[in-house]
């Protein structure tokens, strides 16, 4: 269901009147949690690595590791243990596996590694962990061809935002519905001030304001018909510059 939101928020765009476009880019606002945290039913059925994980029972984790366990194993959703003690914020427990030589690049069923799986929890202090890990900012994620920016900026979380971007995020990447992290921070955000301020941050790193969505409209464009005036005066003044 949420796929079919974010995907009607896009079709939609080319023809409803903008105040219908807007409602409909905020009732998409959770499209971006379609990543799954472990069930209930999964959990009962992890074995000691996973469960660990989880748990963030850091003795038990080291003895599995210890006795050689497939540190990149997947439970029935494609999750590595990475995966779940990044959900649980377990963040001594992705040190240990992180030296243990886990995948931080690892990508579970619906393509999300770690980085995009924090960047969507907001979870700053997870996702500095990680990045100092090694993992990357780069990947192409989720099933809309997306990155973890595009996801943040969608979103609202302006830090997660700024970490990336100092971690090397592409910033001009274009997903499968053919937007970026500025234009969904504009078609898919709020306009509120968490949501400016991704624009701001994006705008300041440098991003490619020419870019448009598939019916040719910039984020410019796009923000006047949403009636989002801060982020038409931000853009605005960006293009004097």
């Amino acid at each position: 269901m949420r796929d079919l939101a974010r995907t009607t928020a896009h079709r939609a765009a080319g023809w409803l009147p903008s105040v219908l476009i807007a409602l409909i880019a905020l009732a998409c606002g959770a499209s971006a949690h379609a990543q799954q945290a472990p069930s209930e039913a999964e959990v009962q059925a992890y074995g000691p690595l996973h469960a660990a994980a989880l748990r963030g029972d850091l003795p038990t984790l080291a003895a599995t590791i210890a006795g050689r366990a497939a540190l990149d194993a997947r439970d029935g959703h494609g999750r590595t243990a990475l995966h779940v003690a990044t959900f649980a914020s377990q963040r001594d427990a992705i040190k240990l596996l992180a030296a243990a030589g886990a995948d931080l690049g690892a990508l579970e069923n619906d393509r999300y590694d770690a980085v995009t799986i924090a960047a969507v929890a907001d979870d700053e202090e997870t996702l500095a962990l990680l990045l100092s890990l090694g993992a990357s900012a780069k990947l192409t994620t989720s099933r809309y061809d997306g990155t973890a920016l595009i996801a943040a900026a969608h979103l609202g979380h302006d830090g997660v935002v700024r970490q990336l971007i100092a971690a090397g995020a592409p910033l001009d990447h274009v997903n499968n519905l053919h937007w970026t992290a500025v234009i969904e921070a504009v078609v898919l955000g709020d306009g509120g001030p968490r949501h400016q301020a991704c624009l701001r941050v994006l705008v300041d790193a440098g991003a490619d304001l020419a870019l448009t969505d598939r019916e040719g409209r910039s984020a410019l464009q796009l923000a006047r018909s949403r009636g989002l005036k801060e982020m038409v005066r931000i853009l605005e003044a960006a293009a004097k510059r």
